[in-house]
């Protein structure tokens, strides 16, 4: 985008106007061209940019379900995506998916004690829980604590932190990440044999470590953060976490959680350990051999309350689908998170949180899919899911994938966009967790067509192929692309996209300032989209289904599903 053309663009979607393709689309039967190419052309600049700037404007409100943000943002995608061409992706005749959540608004209060001393903690800049049974209140009084390591228990890596002591009614103290296993051959190295090596694999997750801890019976979890391995400062979880949560509405069939899941600063948790005589770094380095055993907490008793403000939520998903000419019962499916981060009245000042990068880009690239896809109609059918509460932990994607409006097994693939490139074009494509699906392969052809690269995540240690709607489908078997501009930017010096990267997560990342900015580049953007195109118009044409690789953690499940087909 060139600067020249900012104010007549934010002044297009200021005034609500639905824009050129909503008058070229007003019978609703867009032109069809045959031509591959000229359908690709039809993702721009322009109307992409006119989308985010209403999507993150301050009339939304920060995009949170359950609030008039969400009205707004649906039915702005239901008009947009009619508009673009694409028809009712639900089989009901509806653009709507409805996501049943509870919204859980926790206040807690939390000490530990040894030797009659009381250590108070302050919520939350020391220590934030949540209670995501959805009961109204949770009580719990002078609690043993045992230190477990990563909380890990693989089978498949001869991995156990529990080993066989019983944790059933106790509060879990864990480290976040991996158990990061040295080569025996070289030290200074990670063994690729135990986990990812760097890599973070689903054990790292902190979704992982509650649930697991839930299976053997625990009362409570708490994670020592460190910034690092979360790949995240403290300040991201506890802006999110002291805030109102979300998730589904639980029943019978639902799995079981811990009374109160909670992160300890790190320093806090540092102090906890002290206070039982064990050391931090001592503890980290036991932690990263399969020996461990837990270790309880001698003297020490945790005691927590959690008082839950509770309201049920009916949110919504927008789906809109482009049906195969040829083959309609099979899918490839493009996702992105239409939620944000809403409005926290408490601040100061501007409370708002726009979510403009993250994440009105990759809607408004949704729109952009239907209207290509629409143009050229495929053999197969595409869907383009807006999914609720991803920054709540991924609900919506996960309650499509329990619930989907049309079979995984006739699902070939999910292709994801959070956060698209605003800094200008670059000559690699970073692809989060390269190498475990053909979906990869397909990705590095058509980029190489485009004059560029797939290279590897730069940051595989942070396990963002855990963080995003992809993997909700990935955990079912359905491969998953998550891709994205990397960090060499034409014409601008080695270290730029790096530096401009790092900025944005320390100055805008889940911050009220995540807005437009003057000095955005789209043209990096448009060139992703596009390129993400050309990887689904292959999926939606060609005779072949993607696969998982050999080795990866989710094909055995893949096979299976397809098996029973």
């Amino acid at each position: 985008m060139h600067t020249k053309f900012w104010p007549c663009l934010l002044l297009a979607a200021a005034c609500g106007g639905a824009g050129r393709r909503a008058s070229e689309a007003g019978d609703g039967k867009p032109a069809q061209p045959q031509d591959a190419s000229a359908a690709e052309q039809r993702i721009e600049a322009q109307e992409f940019l006119r989308r985010i700037a209403v999507l993150a404007s301050d009339r939304f409100e920060g995009r949170a379900p359950g609030s008039k943000g969400e009205d707004l943002t649906v039915e702005y995608l239901v008009s947009e995506f009619a508009a673009a061409g694409a028809a009712p992706g639900n089989p009901d005749g509806t653009y709507v998916q409805q996501v049943p959540l509870v919204g859980f608004q926790a206040r807690s209060s939390a000490r530990w004690s040894t030797g009659g001393v009381a250590r108070y903690l302050s919520s939350p800049s020391e220590y934030v829980a949540v209670a995501r049974s959805q009961a109204s209140r949770v009580d719990l009084k002078q609690m043993p604590l045992v230190f477990v390591g990563y909380g890990v228990d693989a089978p498949a890596y001869a991995w156990n932190d529990y080993k066989d002591v019983d944790v059933h009614g106790k509060v879990l103290v864990m480290l976040v990440g991996d158990p990061p296993v040295a080569d025996p051959a070289d030290p200074t190295r990670l063994d690729e044999t135990r986990f990812g090596g760097r890599a973070m694999t689903y054990y790292g997750r902190w979704t992982y470590k509650y649930e697991v801890a839930a299976a053997k019976g625990a009362a409570g979890a708490l994670l020592i953060h460190e910034t690092g391995p979360a790949g995240y400062p403290y300040e991201v979880v506890s802006g999110s976490w002291s805030r109102e949560n979300f998730d589904l509405e639980r029943d019978s069939a639902s799995p079981p959680v811990v009374s109160l899941e909670g992160w300890l600063r790190e320093d806090v948790g540092r102090e906890l350990l002290a206070a039982a005589g064990l050391d931090f770094e001592e503890l980290k380095r036991a932690a990263a051999r399969p020996d461990f055993a837990p270790r309880e907490l001698e003297g020490v008793r945790w005691t927590a309350e959690v008082e839950n403000s509770l309201r049920k939520v009916a949110s919504r998903n927008v789906a809109a689908l482009v049906r195969g000419a040829s083959q309609p019962d099979e899918y490839v499916v493009y996702t992105a998170h239409w939620d944000h981060l809403g409005n926290d009245t408490s601040r100061a000042g501007d409370g708002i949180y726009n979510g403009a990068v993250d994440n009105a880009t990759g809607v408004s690239g949704l729109v952009e899919m239907a209207q290509a896809f629409a143009a050229v109609r495929p053999q197969r059918s595409v869907l383009l899911l807006a999914v609720t509460a991803e920054e709540k932990g991924l609900l919506g994607s996960k309650w499509y994938a329990q619930h989907p409006l049309y079979s995984l097994e006739q699902t070939l693939a999910v292709i994801n966009m959070d956060g698209l490139n605003t800094w200008g074009r670059t000559r690699d494509v970073e692809s989060v967790g390269l190498g475990n699906s053909t979906l990869h392969d397909t990705l590095a052809r058509h980029a190489q067509d485009m004059g560029r690269i797939v290279v590897a995540d730069a940051e595989p240690e942070k396990g963002y192929f855990y963080r995003s709607d992809h993997f909700s489908f990935a955990r079912l078997g359905v491969p998953g692309l998550h891709a994205g501009s990397g960090k060499d930017y034409l014409e601008r010096p080695a270290g730029w996209g790096e530096r401009v990267r790092d900025e944005y997560v320390a100055r805008d990342y889940h911050k009220p300032s995540d807005e437009i900015r003057a000095e955005w580049d789209l043209s990096g953007a448009v060139e992703d989209l596009r390129l993400f195109f050309r990887v689904g118009l292959e999926l939606a044409s060609g005779a072949n289904w993607p696969t998982w690789s050999p080795n990866a953690e989710f094909r055995a499940l893949r096979e299976q599903r397809l098996g029973a087909r």
